[in-house]
C-alpha cells in the first residue's frame, strides 16, 4: 500500500486503473489515510490545473491513430485492427479487420461515408462505415505507410511512406498515377484542405509543397509537424522550438508560441479554429489563438508515454492516444475558448517575470510583482488571487512590497532613488536619494518600519513612513559576492560567500548602538534561502533534519526561482515565467 505513495503524491491520480489508495470512501475496501496530514501540499503551483481526463476508455491493444468524424473516433491498432467509437458514450461501435499488421493513419471521407487507412503492411484500405468491409486496397509502396490523405474533391488519396515516396491513387480505379520521390522517411503528407491540385508533405524535418503532378511548387523550409484547421484557413507549423500559425490565404502569421524546446509527436486545431493542441513529451498544452498574444489554457500531464494521435471531437473535447497505453482518454476543456479579459487582473495569470515575493504568513497571504508592475495578493490556504493592483514599478527594477498595517506599500529603486507607493491609493508616499554604483538588493524590514538597501559596502536602512535615514553599516572588499538580504523582523542576515551568514538589528533608535551577529540566526531555516534571491542557485529539496527524509523535492524545471521566501512552513517561489508557486509544509521541520 505505501510502496507506491511517492509516486502517486507526484502525479495525477486519474492514471491508475487499481490503486486501492485512491478508492472511494464508501468502498467495500478498506481508505487508508497514509499519514498525508505529513506531507507536503502544493497549494498552488506551476501547471497546479491538471485537465480534467473524463473518460479513458480501454483497448485490447495499442492505439497508434486517430481520427474524428462528427461523433464517431476511428482508433488504429497495434493488433491490425481499427475500432470506431462513440464520442458521447465511448462505447464501441465496431472493429474493422483487413490489414496484416499496425494500423499508422486514418482519414474520414467529408461525408464521413468512408475511411482510409495506411499500415505497416505497406498497404493503403478504403472502408465502408456502413457495412465495415475493405472496398479497395491500394498496394505499390514497399515499406511502412505513415500518413493518408483524401483530396477535398474526394477523387485523390495521398501516401506518405518509409520507402522516402508519396504515391498519388485513383480513389475510382484504385490505380497509382503519381509517385513523388522524397530523400527520407515521408513523416507526414496533406491535400491542401481548399485545393485538390496540391499538397504538403514533412519529410526529413522539412515541408515540401506539391502539385498532383508531382512538382515541387515552392522552396522547402525547416518543419517537423502540421495542421490545418477545419477551414483551411490556418495552418500551424512546428520547427523543433516555435509553433506558428499563419493564414493561408496571406501567409501572415496570426499566431506565435514556444515549445521550450520539447519534443513534440502531434498537433491539431479544435473544429472552430480558436484552439491549438500540441502534444509534446508526456504531456498535452492547449493554446488559445484568437489574439495576437495566444494563452496556455489547459496543460493536461497524465500521459506515461509519448503520444501517437491527438484529434479534437468538439471545441470543448480532446482525444489522446498514448503510444504505450491500452487506452484512448477523453479531455475536458473546461476554459472559454476566448481568452481572457487583460483588463480584468485577477483571472489573468502573471505572463511576465516575477521580480519580488514577499511572505505575510500572519496574514495567510503571499504578494506578487512582476516586471509590467502587476502586484497580486494570493490566499496562502486556497492559492487564489484575492486581488491586483496596477503600479508604476515597471521593468526589471529591484523592488519589494509588504502589507503594512493594512496598507500595501511598495518600494523600487531607479534612477538613483527609492521609490516608496501606497498601492491601493495610487500615491507616492516618499522618494528617498539613493545614488550608488552597485545596489544588490531591495527589501522592507519584517517589521515593515525600515528599507534597507544593500549596496557592494554597505547596508543602509530610511524610515518607510518618512524617509530619514535610520542607519548604515559598513561591509568589507573581502566579502564581494552574490549577496543578498533575509528579513526577520527589524534583523537583516546576509550569507557571504567568504564569510558566512552575519546579521544586523536595525530595531534601536541609536544608529551607533546597531548589533552585529555572526554566525547562523536562532531560525535556522533563514539560512535556507540565503543567498537565493535573483541568483541562479538551485532551491535544494526540504527535509526533516531528525528523521533525515526528503519531504519534497521539486521538479528540476521549478528549483531556480527569481525570488523565494519560507518560514519553515510555507515556501512561496516566483519565476521568469510569471509562474507562482506556494508549498505548505505541515510536518514540523527543524530546518
Amino acid at each position: 500500500m505505501l510502496e507506491d505513495f511517492d509516486t502517486i503524491c507526484d502525479f495525477p491520480s486519474h492514471i491508475y486503473s487499481s490503486a486501492l489508495q485512491l478508492c472511494p470512501t464508501p468502498s467495500w475496501l478498506q481508505h487508508y489515510n497514509m499519514e498525508e496530514s505529513q506531507e507536503v501540499q502544493v497549494v498552488k503551483g506551476p501547471s497546479a490545473r491538471w485537465g480534467t481526463c473524463f473518460r479513458t476508455v480501454p483497448l485490447d491493444s495499442l492505439p497508434q491513430a486517430l481520427a474524428c468524424w462528427k461523433d464517431i473516433i476511428a482508433v488504429g491498432l497495434w493488433s491490425d485492427e481499427i475500432i470506431t467509437l462513440s464520442v458521447v458514450t465511448g462505447n464501441k461501435i465496431a472493429v474493422l479487420s483487413g490489414h496484416t499488421s499496425i494500423v499508422t493513419s486514418l482519414a474520414f471521407l467529408p461525408d464521413g461515408t468512408s475511411l482510409v487507412s495506411g499500415s505497416y503492411d505497406e498497404t493503403i484500405k478504403l472502408w465502408d462505415m456502413q457495412t465495415g468491409g475493405v472496398v479497395k486496397t491500394f498496394q505499390g509502396h514497399t515499406g511502412i505507410v505513415s500518413s493518408v490523405s483524401i483530396s477535398v474533391d474526394c477523387t485523390t488519396i495521398a501516401s506518405g511512406s518509409a520507402d522516402e515516396s508519396i504515391c498519388l491513387w485513383d480513389i475510382q480505379t484504385g490505380e497509382c498515377h503519381c509517385i513523388i520521390q522524397q530523400e527520407s522517411h515521408v513523416k507526414s503528407v496533406h491535400f491542401l484542405p481548399w485545393d485538390s491540385q496540391h499538397l504538403i508533405s514533412i519529410s526529413g524535418d522539412k515541408l515540401w509543397q506539391w502539385n498532383v503532378d508531382g512538382h515541387k511548387v515552392a522552396p522547402e523550409y525547416d518543419c517537423s509537424h502540421t495542421a490545418f484547421s477545419s477551414d483551411g484557413t490556418k495552418l500551424a507549423m512546428y520547427d523543433g522550438e516555435v509553433v506558428q500559425v499563419q493564414s493561408t490565404d496571406s501567409g501572415v502569421v496570426v499566431a506565435e508560441f514556444y515549445m521550450d524546446d520539447a519534443e513534440t509527436s502531434d498537433c491539431c486545431f479544435s473544429p472552430d479554429g480558436n484552439l491549438v493542441a500540441v502534444a509534446a513529451n508526456y504531456n498535452i498544452y492547449v493554446w488559445d489563438i484568437t489574439n495576437s498574444e495566444p494563452c496556455l489554457i489547459e496543460t493536461f500531464i497524465s500521459h506515461t508515454s509519448t503520444i501517437a494521435s491527438l484529434v479534437f471531437s468538439s471545441p470543448t473535447s480532446l482525444i489522446s492516444a498514448p503510444n504505450l497505453g491500452g487506452s484512448v482518454n477523453f479531455w475536458k476543456i473546461g476554459t472559454s475558448s476566448t481568452s481572457p479579459d487583460v483588463t480584468d487582473l485577477e483571472s489573468t495569470p502573471h505572463t511576465s517575470p516575477i521580480k519580488s515575493i514577499t511572505l505575510q504568513a500572519k496574514d495567510g497571504i503571499a504578494i506578487s510583482s512582476d516586471s509590467d508592475g502587476v502586484v497580486r495578493i494570493w490566499d496562502l490556504s486556497t492559492g487564489l488571487c484575492k486581488t491586483s493592483f496596477q503600479t508604476p514599478a515597471k521593468g526589471f527594477c529591484l523592488r519589494d512590497v509588504q502589507l503594512i498595517d493594512n496598507r500595501l506599500v511598495l518600494v523600487w529603486y531607479a534612477a538613483g532613488k527609492i521609490h516608496i507607493w501606497d498601492i491601493e491609493k495610487e500615491e507616492l508616499l516618499q522618494t528617498v536619494d539613493a545614488p550608488y554604483n552597485d545596489v544588490r538588493d531591495l527589501r522592507i524590514s519584517g517589521d515593515g518600519s525600515k528599507i534597507l538597501c544593500m549596496e557592494w559596502l554597505f547596508i543602509q536602512a530610511w524610515y518607510i513612513w518618512t524617509g530619514e535615514v535610520m542607519g548604515k553599516v559598513e561591509l568589507h572588499d573581502e566579502k564581494y559576492g552574490s549577496t543578498f538580504l533575509t528579513m526577520d523582523g527589524s534583523k537583516v542576515w546576509v550569507n557571504f560567500p567568504k564569510k558566512g551568514i552575519e546579521g544586523w538589528d536595525f530595531g534601536v533608535l541609536d544608529p551607533s548602538s546597531i548589533k552585529h551577529y555572526t554566525g547562523p540566526p536562532n531560525r535556522p531555516h533563514l539560512d535556507f534561502i540565503g543567498g537565493i534571491r535573483r541568483c541562479r542557485t538551485d532551491l535544494p529539496g526540504i527535509e526533516d533534519t531528525i528523521t533525515g527524509k526528503k519531504v519534497f523535492q521539486l521538479p528540476s524545471r521549478y528549483t531556480r526561482p527569481d525570488d523565494v521566501q519560507w518560514d519553515g512552513q510555507y515556501l512561496v517561489a516566483g519565476y521568469d515565467t510569471g509562474e507562482v508557486l506556494i508549498l505548505d509544509c505541515n510536518c514540523t521541520l527543524s530546518h
